[in-house]
């Protein structure tokens, strides 16, 4: 089979995105220059509210390199419910702020800062919170599992003070997959 000169340089383009940059030695030993969190994230009991459970969500984040190479800026936004149904509590929560990065191996660990807010936006019902400054601090480990994917876990001390009970436990975990770029 004869392969047409037009579509030789984006063959190579593919098969070198697919081998994880192997055929661009310099792009590959840049490393990626920021990534894309999705997943699964669960709130301790009372942590915007005096008895709430605890909360099941999803959250997202964006994570772009400075021109440190430890030092980076983090975009997080997540939401979390007692339910699927419009009518149940939900709150969603916006934070930003620095991350520091160390790796080997693949292996890349972290910790961030995040400051933002959180607000109840639940269609009807009682809400989980009237709205307020929060806080996420903590850090997590992402593992590769293909050359610009991995699987993230992550752990934050989660807070809104003005709502948060002060004897709450304000643990935030969260779990998915993480595509660098």
């Amino acid at each position: 089979m004869k392969i047409s000169r037009p579509f030789l340089p984006g063959i190579v383009l593919v098969f070198s995105f697919l081998t994880g940059g192997a055929l661009l030695p310099s792009a590959h030993a840049i490393g990626p220059s920021a990534d894309v969190f999705l997943g699964y994230s669960r709130l301790a009991a009372d942590t915007f509210y005096p008895n709430v459970g605890g909360l099941n969500g999803w959250e997202g984040a964006l994570h772009v390199k400075l021109k440190n190479r430890f030092l980076g800026a983090e975009g997080d936004i997540s939401q979390y419910g007692l339910g699927a149904d419009g009518s149940v509590p939900r709150t969603t929560a916006f934070m930003v702020g620095p991350r520091a990065t160390v790796g080997a191996l693949g292996v890349k660990v972290f910790v961030h800062a995040l400051l933002g807010g959180e607000h109840s936006a639940n269609s009807s019902g009682a809400s989980i919170s009237g709205g307020s400054f929060a806080y996420a601090l903590g850090g997590g480990v992402d593992v590769p599992i293909a050359p610009f994917f991995g699987w993230r876990a992550m752990v934050d001390h989660f807070s809104a003070p003005t709502v948060s009970p002060g004897d709450s436990n304000h643990v935030r975990f969260s779990t998915g997959i993480v595509f660098r770029f």
